[in-house]
């Protein structure tokens, strides 16, 4: 259990952060960037929520997602391997990505098949989750690029993000009417 007793604690204004383990590091190090990332994407979806009060299938999905980033978060903040002596680090599992693809399969049977890529907008809500799908497209670079330099990094974590994104795509669609009011775009439109 987290227990917050004291929000400033000092220790970071020399520029590091703690990690779940390990050394301190730089809060511009590679690893703080993508859980910090990720920390954003939950953000911009708590603020999409704030749109969600006619359509409470999308706000219970979104607030699981929002519980999940934070399991998230912890796998990114806690690198290497577990010691087999101290109790087994939060990670991001196969069964939280399985959830996702449910969900994308769920709320995609309502849509129209698409024949041109779509534009942010329609709804407000629509807007708000394509923002928070673009915010995920980011940390999901942020952490491939991470697992390149650090391999044992939550391979996990990368699909999690790239579904995210996809089912923040497809409810994106489901606020504009399930599709009927999406703002599609016209190649060439104004050349």
């Amino acid at each position: 259990m987290v227990k917050l007793n004291r929000i400033y604690t000092k220790t970071g204004d020399t520029g590091t952060t703690g990690l779940v383990r390990g050394p301190r590091r730089m809060k511009f190090d590679l690893r703080v960037d993508a859980y910090g990332t990720v920390d954003e994407a939950n953000c911009a979806i708590g603020l999409a929520r704030l749109e969600t009060q006619h359509t409470p299938d999308v706000d219970a999905v979104l607030g699981r997602i929002q519980n999940d980033l934070f399991d998230l978060g912890s796998d990114l903040a806690t690198p290497g391997a577990d010691n087999p002596n101290d109790p087994p680090s939060l990670r991001v599992t196969p069964g939280q990505v399985q959830w996702l693809e449910e969900q994308i399969d769920l709320f995609n049977d309502r849509l129209q098949p698409l024949t041109t890529f779509v534009l942010p907008g329609g709804s407000r809500l629509s807007a708000e989750l394509h923002l928070a799908r673009t915010v995920t497209r980011r940390a999901e670079r942020l952490v491939v690029e991470l697992k390149d330099r650090e391999p044992d990094t939550s391979a996990e974590a990368v699909i999690y993000l790239n579904r995210l994104s996809d089912l923040l795509f497809v409810l994106a669609r489901v606020a504009n009417g399930d599709g009927r009011t999406d703002v599609l775009w016209t190649p060439g439109k104004f050349r």
